[in-house]
């Protein structure tokens, strides 16, 4: 009886040891998998749920394409992911094709990519701007410190002179004016 009772108190510590064992291995590897969507920022959240982001209506779009590229080689995805609001002016591939030749293949190069990086916040209000609400002679300050002008045509609001907007789309974190030219900063 003595000897069945040791194996028995045996096998339940091994039981035990081995059962915490695995425990912290479970845990250890959540923790992992925890670190790694948190390095993969606020793009890396999986959410089939929620309205999306103004990135990831761009990423829908087909007709956004080389705007997607853009802020993907600006690494501006996880900040224009996060909660806003935001203001995007969207040029359209269209837009972007009426730039002289070689221009965006330039700006893509990761030695330009500071360039890139202030063209695209040129493109982007802190703040929700409702196509509706504005008025002739509006200046808005841009993420890159650069102001853009609304004027007035035929009762349409056009962006430094010469940008239409196509359309408005509502996302979960701002807005987005799709637009029909690229908006180049001025030169500093």
């Amino acid at each position: 009886m003595k000897c069945t009772f040791k194996y028995l108190l045996i096998a339940s510590v091994l039981s035990v040891v081995s059962c915490n064992s695995k425990t912290e291995t479970a845990n250890d590897e959540a923790s992992s998998a925890s670190t790694e969507s948190t390095v993969a920022g606020q793009s890396g959240v999986q959410d089939d749920v929620s309205n999306p982001n103004v990135v990831q209506v761009a990423v829908g779009s087909k007709d956004h394409t080389t705007l997607v590229a853009a802020v993907k080689a600006a690494e501006l995805v996880d900040a224009l992911s996060n909660a806003g609001p935001f203001t995007v002016f969207a040029p359209t591939n269209a837009a972007f094709d009426k730039l002289p030749a070689g221009t965006v293949e330039s700006l893509l190069k990761p030695e330009n990519k500071d360039k890139l990086i202030d063209i695209l916040q040129y493109h982007v209000f802190v703040g929700v701007l409702n196509a509706e609400n504005f008025s002739d002679g509006q200046t808005f300050g841009q993420v890159n410190d650069g102001k853009i002008k609304i004027t007035m045509v035929d009762g349409k609001p056009v962006i430094n002179g010469k940008a239409h907007i196509l359309a408005s789309i509502k996302a979960s974190n701002g807005m987005i004016h799709v637009i029909d030219e690229v908006l180049l900063p001025p030169a500093q």
